[in-house]
């Protein structure tokens, strides 16, 4: 496969993992008040609470995204300047860089964070069990 094609591979990956992080949090809040279970299985929510983690713990620490150092080393590899990609991925960059300073990032991701954790706590995920059934009364199990 060539080089560039894997970066604008990695791209994609990266604009879907935004997606989820970012859609994720109106799913749960909404698939919750329209009574929608599948919104707080357990794999659902960890797996979007650890994404949002990763991604404010990389803005505090100003560690890039591995997703984007490693679409630009593919890149690099595959002779392109860094700044140059295919027509998806100049689309997908455009959906996902913006030119800000760093602070409004790490303020965006830190409060992004917050309302996942305190969706968390109000709508909190279902155990990974199903509840016992109430032991009858008749004594039949």
């Amino acid at each position: 496969m060539p080089t560039a094609l894997l970066a604008d591979l990695v791209l994609l990956l990266h604009v879907g993992v935004v997606l989820f992080v970012v859609a994720g949090l109106p799913l749960i809040v909404g698939g919750n008040l329209a009574g929608w279970r599948w919104v707080n299985h357990w794999w659902f929510r960890l797996a979007h609470l650890l994404a949002i983690a990763i991604v404010v713990a990389e803005s505090w620490l100003g560690i890039a995204c591995p997703l984007t150092t490693l679409e630009a080393w593919l890149r690099s590899r595959a002779g392109q300047p860094v700044q140059v990609e295919s027509f998806i991925g100049y689309w997908m960059r455009r959906l996902l860089y913006y030119d800000l300073p760093p602070w409004m990032f790490i303020a965006a991701y830190t409060a992004f964070g917050l309302a996942v954790l305190l969706a968390w706590r109000r709508f909190p995920p279902s155990s990974r069990r199903r509840p016992r059934a109430p032991a009858r009364k008749d004594g039949r199990g």
